[in-house]
This record gives structure tokens, sequence and C-alpha cells, in this order.
């Protein structure tokens, strides 16, 4: 066994943690399919947001570390539930009115309000996919439409029809009274309207494979349990899909946690093996409010990558999944700060600090050297004083602070350059409030002013942070209102970089002439 194997089975990184219980499961022998499935499913009643991405992200990271420690083949499934009906219409659609006559209409029925796809289920998986794709995830898409209609769940609808007073006990146990009455696990789709009916069973023939009912009309009808004329209850279809499938892994929000004995009941019912599980808090917009699909709110997928990287994005999923965290813009230029610096810290690490490190991960193994030069942070206050409207005035101030590097050598810090100038333009310029200084800030202010215009030494972050340090230090208890004062009077935001780095890459002169617009009150104006 190499000694990265013996790290991987050894680490901490809550990964690996998980990658232990799946191979756990095949310690005797390996899976008889050949393979270690790893499932992830999508609800396509809405367009994708992060959490979707999250969710293959993190599991996409379980797979890897599941790899590292194991020999046995694996795979990942994404899933998406598009035969559900459309319960709702969401309000983030265009003419979201013309889609109200296709209420309960399985949401590949539904037309597509874009006008892009075949139907509105279509449009959404086709988001879904071409976002996946462009992190490289190794997956197999399937269709609940298509595997309904394909035969591929038959044999488990069938034997659902053969357990149905068994599958209905465990679920008539999770219901209220009044739900009770008219539910049962199997939802006709109408073979005239198309709709998915939520209608008791008057009789299931196990033995033909047939459900019996009245429709909304009273009509009575009989239609086969396979080929797509019917569909599963969600709570008894996640468990039917992890037998029809052998699913050995699966995460979920904690929405579904109080649901996990429900589908790993009904599994076992149908003649498979329940998998291991993973449940994560659920990501919060600003205002606290669980992100939805529906709604809209939240960061968008597409908005992330408008202003920052994919990377980053993925080292955000990797940090504490069982901590709700906030999710809106302000997150941005953190996430990818912390990532740069994990990737160079990865740089001097041993094998056992490596599989820790959230860039393995990222990058399965595979980690690139960062060339941002220029923190995010920083380089949006740049933008802020600069008014930059373009990448090349940023690179202007770049390559006086760094004249070895360039948009062609430092590809990295290029994308970042762009990312800097529009996130500064939709969000820290539009947000920008100066204050006039205080008497005594005003003091400290044309000290700072004086010792810059007067300074010969090197332009090198630490020296002239030095210079901002004396100068704060004689007027300022505790330090931090010095600072809070240099962000609110020269940068207009409420918090900002370290400041002697700032001022190297900004330039000596420009701050002195930065100073001075504030001490007239012109930054104010």
């Amino acid at each position: 066994m190499s000694s990265l194997r013996d790290a991987a089975m050894t680490s901490k990184a809550w990964p690996f943690e998980e990658a232990r219980k799946v191979l756990k499961r095949y310690e005797k022998a390996p899976p008889e399919k050949g393979y270690v499935l790893f499932e992830t499913g999508y609800g396509p009643s809405g367009l994708p947001h992060i959490g979707t991405f999250g969710e293959v992200a993190r599991t996409s990271m379980v797979m890897r570390a599941f790899q590292e420690m194991s020999d046995i083949p694996a795979k990942l499934i994404c899933f998406s539930d598009d035969l559900d009906g459309m319960r709702k219409v969401p309000g983030n659609v265009p003419n979201p009115e013309a889609l109200q006559p296709y209420l309960q209409m399985p949401l590949t029925s539904v037309p597509d309000p874009f006008g892009t796809h075949e139907s509105f289920g279509h449009h959404n998986n086709a988001m879904l996919r071409r976002f996946l794709d462009t992190f490289g995830f190794e997956y197999e898409f399937i269709s609940a439409t298509d595997f309904y209609r394909s035969g591929q769940f038959d044999e488990v609808l069938v034997r659902a029809a053969e357990k149905y007073d068994e599958i209905m006990k465990v679920m008539l146990k999770s219901l209220r009274e009044e739900r009770q009455q008219t539910y049962s696990i199997f939802l006709p789709i109408h073979p005239e309207t198309g709709r998915v009916m939520y209608v008791p069973m008057k009789s299931v023939n196990a033995a033909e494979g047939t459900i019996t009912f009245d429709d909304e009309d009273g009509t009575e009808m009989t239609l086969p349990v396979t080929g797509g004329k019917v569909k599963l209850q969600w709570k008894p279809d996640f468990g039917a899909r992890w037998a029809a499938l052998g699913v050995d892994f699966e995460m979920y929000g904690k929405d579904h946690s109080t649901n996990t004995p429900i589908y790993d009941r009904i599994c076992e019912i149908l003649g498979q093996r329940k998998p291991e599980h993973f449940t994560y808090e659920l990501f919060l917009d600003e205002n606290g409010h669980k992100i939805s699909k529906s709604s809209g709110n939240g960061v968008s997928i597409d908005e992330w990558l408008t202003y920052a990287s994919a990377e980053s994005l993925s080292y955000f999923m990797y940090q504490k999944p069982k901590t709700a965290k906030r999710m809106y813009f302000d997150v941005i230029p953190k996430a990818v700060d912390e990532y740069h610096q994990q990737l160079r810290a990865y740089v001097g690490q041993d094998e056992k600090a490596r599989l820790n490190n959230p860039v393995w991960h990222i990058h399965a193994g595979d980690v690139p050297e960062s060339d941002l030069v220029v923190p995010f942070a920083m380089l949006l206050n740049l933008a802020s004083v600069s008014s930059a409207e373009t990448k090349e005035t940023l690179w202007g101030f770049i390559h006086r602070y760094a004249p070895d590097t360039g948009p062609d050598s430092h590809p990295g810090m290029d994308q970042a350059v762009g990312f800097a100038v529009r996130y500064y333009n939709d969000f820290v310029k539009p947000a920008k409030t100066y204050r006039l200084p205080t008497d005594t800030e005003r003091e400290a202010l044309t000290a700072l002013r004086d010792a810059l215009a007067a300074y010969d030494g090197p332009v090198e972050d630490e020296a002239l942070q030095s210079v901002v340090y004396a100068v704060g230090r004689d007027r300022f208890d505790p330090l931090r209102g010095w600072f809070t004062a240099l962000y609110e009077v020269l940068l207009g935001a409420s918090q900002g970089p370290r400041f002697g780095g700032f001022i190297a890459l900004y330039g000596v002169d420009e701050t002195v002439a930065l100073i001075d617009e504030a001490l007239a009150g012109n930054l104010v104006d």
C-alpha cells in the first residue's frame, strides 16, 4: 500500500471520513454490479442554483477520496426527477402566467418559457449539465422521464406493487390522518390530460402489475405500473431509485434528514441494501432565509462565475458542510483569497497535510500553483480608488508592483483582474460611502501624508506597513480605530486590505494624493 493511500486511510478530512464508510461496505467482497455508485438527485422545478451544484461537487469529493483508497471502480450518477408534476409556477421565469395551464404536468411536458428546449424540464436539465461540464465533473446524467419510460425502472415498480401494503405501512406512519385517507405511493399519469394525479387507489394488482383508480371525473381507470404510465411519490421514489440503481452513497440537505429512515426502509423492502448517507446544512441568503430554486434568492451559479473562478466556488462548498452558511455576493472575495492561500500553503505541505487541504479535494490531487500575486480583496480596493472601468487600468498598477507579471504569464491573475473590475462596478461602486475624518483622524492622516511624502525607503508591503503603524500607534488605542478610519475615509468601505500592501500596489505618490483629496473633502462630494 502506498504512503499516500496510508495517509488517506487515516485522514480526518470529511470526504475521506465519508469514503471510508463506503469502503467498509465492500471489505468482504466487491460489489456484484462491478462498481461503487455515488448518486446525487436534482429536482428541476426551478432554475438550478448553487446548492444544487454544491451537492454534486461534494459528492464528487467523496468519490475521489474513495478512489484514492480503493481500486474498486466508482461512478457518479446525477438523477433528475423531471417526471415530477409542476406544483407551482416559478417566479423567476419569463412570462410565468403562460405556464399556469400546465400545473401538475410532468416538467418534461411543460413548455420551455425560455423557448430554447423542448420542455421546461429539458431546459433546466441542460442548464445543470452545462454548468457541471464546465467543472469537468465525471458523471452520468439520468432523466427520471427516460428512466421510467424506457423500462429501466419496471422491475422495481412491479416489486413495489407486490410489496404495496408493506411500503404503504411505512408511509402512513409519517402522514397526518387526513392525508392517510387518500395517499398512495403510486401517482398515475392521466393518459389523456397528461397530468400527474394525486388520487387514492381502488386496488393494486400485484400479479398483473396494475393499479385501478377513479380519475378526477369519476371515471374508473386501470394502468400498468410500468412503462412510464405511473410514477412514485417522491419519498418512495427516493428509496426505490436506490434499489433500482444499487446506490452506495447519497448526500442531501438537512431538510431531508427526517425522511432518511423512510427512504432506507423502502429500499430494504424492495430487496436492496440502504446506501451510506451524509446530511449537509442548508445554504442561506444574506437575510438568513433558505435559498430556494423557485424564489431565486441567494447567488445563482452564473452569478458566482461572473465574479469569481469556479475553483473558488468549489472551495466554498468544501468548507464545513455541516454548518449553515450564508451565501450572497459579499462571501465571494473571501472565498477567492482563502482558496489561493490554500494553494500557496499546499506547495510546502507533507502528504498528510495535503490530504487535509481543501485544494487537494477540489483538484483531485492534481493541484496547480497560484499565480495571484495580488489578493482579490486588494484588487477590489485598487479598483475602487482608481475607479477602474477596465482590466488595463488595474494591470498598470500591478505591472509597477510586480514587473514580471502579465496577462499571458499569469492567466489566473488576469482572470481575477477581470472579475475584480466587474465586481467593483456592480457591487463596490454603488455601495461606497465616504465620510469626513474626525479631528484626531485628520491629524493622523496629515501625519501619514507627510511621512509618505518624505518616504525614500523600499516600496514594499512591510516597510510601508511600519510607516502606517508608527503614525497610528501614537494616536489610537486600540489601533483598530486607525485602520477603520483609513478604510472609511480613504476607501469608502467598512473594511479593507493590509494598508502597507495597498500603498505599495497603488503607489506612494498616489496615496499622498488620495489623502489630500480626503482631507479636502472631495471624496465625500
